[in-house]
């Protein structure tokens, strides 16, 4: 039984011995347990009510029928919203019985060795070429403040970072270090941006140089962050804005053509897009062999 809290708290008073009013009973597990003699009618005139033919009858079907072994516990667990998955198979069979995200945090990767702590426990990040990290524990995630977080919003330029060195040391410093992030496969979730919120670094968005990339960047990002985030334009944008697809300008125009542009910093580039009505792929800023 997918049930509320509402359904366990009449389940409840049932238990305790009270009579609740036949409108009170509509769901179907209510008028199945009137069908199986669990719950008995009590008429008073026009007025019909049931009660429970006794407790023990009550909580015995409930766990046999529902897979509820203890009503008070299932209740309390339904009225706090979220628990773990272990506690709700404890008290109710059913891992299920509450929407819970297990799958939480980002991946994380970088080219240069960084001293990082989790849960306390420090040690040095460098994931092997061509796999990442994932950080499911991000609440105890912490980094060096000078270091500088880039979010990655293409998984392919997220796994060939290395190939597009020449693009961040060239728009930034060679002594910088980068921590790349990126909000895929959990684009739903709002962890990475509750992490960047946390932390004092500097945050650099890698997007695509088109209207949406953009937006994403404006409505997303800079939103939460403000002045601390900014928006990655290599020196060479306008040539490559010259050189990208006017099919993705065309159907990106509708909806973001007008959009506010609250951080000053990219209106040049958005400037440069209008003018040449082209977007360019972020893709195009990997070197391959």
């Amino acid at each position: 039984m997918k049930s509320t809290a509402a359904q366990t708290e009449k389940l409840l008073r049932l238990a305790k011995g009270e009579t609740l009013p036949a409108s009170m009973l509509k769901d179907g597990q209510f008028e199945q347990m009137v069908s199986d003699g669990v719950l008995i009618a009590v008429t008073r005139g026009s007025r019909k009510s049931y009660r429970a033919r006794d407790e023990r009858s009550l909580r015995s079907y409930i766990a046999a029928h529902f897979g509820i072994r203890n009503l008070e516990q299932h209740h309390e667990l339904l009225r706090e919203g979220e628990a773990a998955r272990a506690e709700q198979v404890r008290i109710t069979g059913d891992s299920k019985a509450v929407a819970h995200r297990t799958f939480c945090g980002f991946m994380v990767n970088c080219y240069d060795p960084i001293p990082v702590a989790l849960a306390g426990k420090s040690f040095e990040l460098l994931p092997e070429e061509g796999t990442f990290v994932f950080i499911y524990d991000f609440k105890t995630f912490s980094i060096p403040g000078d270091i500088v977080v880039v979010g990655v919003e293409n998984a392919e330029n997220f796994r060939y970072i290395v190939k597009q060195r020449h693009l961040f040391e060239s728009t930034l410093s060679k002594d910088t270090k980068l921590l790349f992030v990126s909000r895929y496969p959990q684009q739903q979730s709002r962890d990475l941006m509750e992490w960047l919120a946390s932390i004092p670094n500097r945050y650099i968005h890698f997007g695509d140089l088109d209207l949406a990339g953009v937006h994403i960047y404006l409505s997303e990002y800079y939103i939460h962050l403000g002045e601390r985030a900014s928006f990655l334009i290599p020196e060479d944008y306008e040539s490559r804005i010259s050189m990208g697809s006017s099919a993705r300008y065309n159907s990106q125009y509708p909806k973001f053509g007008k959009m506010e542009i609250t951080d000053p910093r990219v209106s040049h580039l958005v400037e440069c897009i209008h003018r040449f009505h082209k977007g360019y792929d972020q893709e195009g800023f990997i070197e391959m062999d």
